[in-house]
């Protein structure tokens, strides 16, 4: 109520003394040329009066239903695709009250009432002319509500458009503000977003998976990064979610071994945090314990040298793969995201 009060007092204590004026007037034994005039600014006015009072009614419903969803809580997927819905319903019902009290307040005059019959008469015409007039207008108007209802993009998503990172911060009819991570804007239309590609983060979930990647000297002791890979995410954990750590040798030709650590964090910004505290502790033991396999250019003259083969680390004793070496198995969450990617054939 006292947000009825806030919103509808004005605009209805308005209507309210424009209806009581032109009644009034109407009723009252004044004559003179006037009379026509004043009544019939009353009238527009009173029609203005009534669809201002109609939008704050409406927008009044509307903050209603977005109180009933909060986005301020951690699994707030369905909340922010119900603020994309009523913000864009907010805008069409204020566009849709002001366009109707300006047809209203046209058709006043008798002229305009001629007019508007003579456009009736030819409705396909006039239609097919306005159409191609606004056609880009229009085109993101349609894309704007292909958006909010087909879920593609919402309030808060986190996207990356033009190799541009940034977060959602407003949807309207026509234009997406895109906040981009250094807090500059980008401004894009709507049909970019129905017509372009473009990666959203947070469709269904916010954690995502990232990458270290390092190239290094064929020396590397893998199975002791791994370990030390291990090591560093646990002492990580406000910024680690304990789901993924993975060390691999993703490539190996030339002069350098390319070495990939996989992570996980529970979103965008804590999952950037994480790689690169990642990256900088394990440069560093690299540095301190191992500077050998840091990147460096050999040249072999002669007969190789008969260094004995290194003993076998203890983390590879038991038989099998070690856990933390397989992206696709081993353990019951890598097992479970390689059978998302498989076919139906080898699911059986």
């Amino acid at each position: 109520m006292a947000s009825l009060s806030r919103r509808g007092h004005r605009p209805f204590e308005t209507l309210l003394v424009l209806l009581t004026l032109d009644v009034g007037l109407r009723h009252t034994g004044l004559r003179g040329p006037w009379r026509y005039g004043i009544a019939h600014l009353l009238d527009i006015l009173a029609i203005a009066a009534g669809a201002w009072l109609l939008a704050a009614l409406l927008l009044l419903i509307e903050d209603a239903a977005l109180s009933r969803f909060r986005t301020d809580v951690l699994d707030n997927l369905s909340a922010r695709t119900m603020h994309t819905q009523i913000q864009l319903l907010r805008r069409i019902t204020v566009a849709a009250s002001v366009v109707a009290a300006i047809i209203m307040s046209l058709f006043t005059f008798r002229e305009a009432r001629l007019v508007g019959t003579s456009l009736l008469a030819s409705a396909g015409v006039v239609a097919a002319v306005v159409a191609f007039a606004a056609q880009a207008l229009l085109g993101n108007v349609f894309a704007g509500l292909q958006i909010a209802f087909g879920e593609s993009l919402r309030l808060e998503d986190v996207v990356v458009v033009n190799e541009q990172w940034g977060r959602v911060e407003e949807i309207t009819l026509t234009y997406v503000v895109i906040h981009i991570w250094d807090d500059r804007r980008m401004v894009l239309p709507t049909s970019y977003f129905t017509t372009t590609p473009f990666e959203n983060w947070t469709r269904t979930q916010a954690s995502l998976l990232g990458t270290v990647e390092l190239d290094l000297d064929w020396s590397v002791p893998v199975d002791q990064m791994r370990d030390e890979l291990r090591v560093i995410l646990t002492d990580s954990q406000p910024l680690w979610d304990g789901r993924v750590c993975v060390l691999q040798v993703t490539d190996a030709v030339h002069a350098l071994v390319r070495v990939r650590a996989l992570v996980s964090a529970k979103d965008a910004p804590t999952l950037w945090d994480l790689r690169c505290l990642v990256r900088e502790r394990l440069v560093g033991w690299l540095r301190e314990q191992h500077p050998r396999a840091l990147p460096r250019l050999r040249t072999e003259v002669g007969a190789p040298d008969g260094r004995e083969p290194a003993a076998e680390h203890p983390s590879n004793h038991g038989g099998g793969p070690d856990r933390d070496a397989q992206v696709f198995g081993g353990d019951s969450a890598g097992r479970r995201r390689g059978s998302e990617f498989t076919g139906p054939e080898d699911r059986r």
